[in-house]
């Protein structure tokens, strides 16, 4: 592993005064690249909605790549307000008794339509069916589009009492990381 890439292991991701750890950062790290499904935050005429949905992360987390038919209602959501929320846990599991202490993460931002032929539009797909695969048949309905999410801001919990705000910046340092 190259010492830059050794270094970035070093507690700096994060704005808050605690900062990651070594095994904090692998852990989100994981957990961004690893996911397949979140839970999907979105709001319309002062009416929440929770709702579940598949995504892609893009290599350097600047954005996460969904793809949604216009018929849900999450999406009739998203076209009235782009503003949403994309919320990820590790697998509440036997082996961890405290749900509590599972890493998780929150991230606040925009989702924006991209249409065909739009520039970036064929490497999100590609993107995305590399990750998802059995979505393939999806492409080829006439209510299914990409979506594009961009994180504004996030939260991370490594566990019970670790907290971190992230953003942007510090997701794009994280990506860059050997996970090794």
């Amino acid at each position: 592993m190259a010492a830059s890439r050794r270094a970035g292991f070093s507690g700096t991701i994060g704005t808050m005064a605690n900062q990651l750890n070594v095994d904090e950062q692998r852990r989100l790290q994981r957990l961004l690249r690893d996911s397949r499904w979140a839970a999907l935050a979105t709001v319309r005429d002062d009416q929440p909605l929770a709702s579940w949905v598949a995504f892609a992360a893009e290599e350097d987390f600047a954005g996460f790549i969904l793809h949604l038919s216009r018929l849900a209602l999450h999406t009739r959501y998203l076209l009235d307000n782009p503003r949403a929320a994309l919320a990820l846990s590790e697998p509440d599991s036997v082996p961890q008794p405290d749900p509590q202490l599972l890493a998780r993460v929150s991230l606040q931002g925009q989702v924006t339509a991209m249409a065909r032929g739009a520039p970036g539009y064929d490497r999100a797909r590609r993107l995305y069916l590399a990750r998802l695969p059995e979505a393939a048949v999806q492409f080829e309905l006439g209510d299914f589009e990409l979506y594009r999410f961009v994180v504004e801001t996030g939260r991370f919990v490594s566990g019970f009492g670790r907290a971190y705000r992230i953003g942007p910046a510090e997701l794009r340092r994280l990506a860059a990381l050997d996970p090794d």
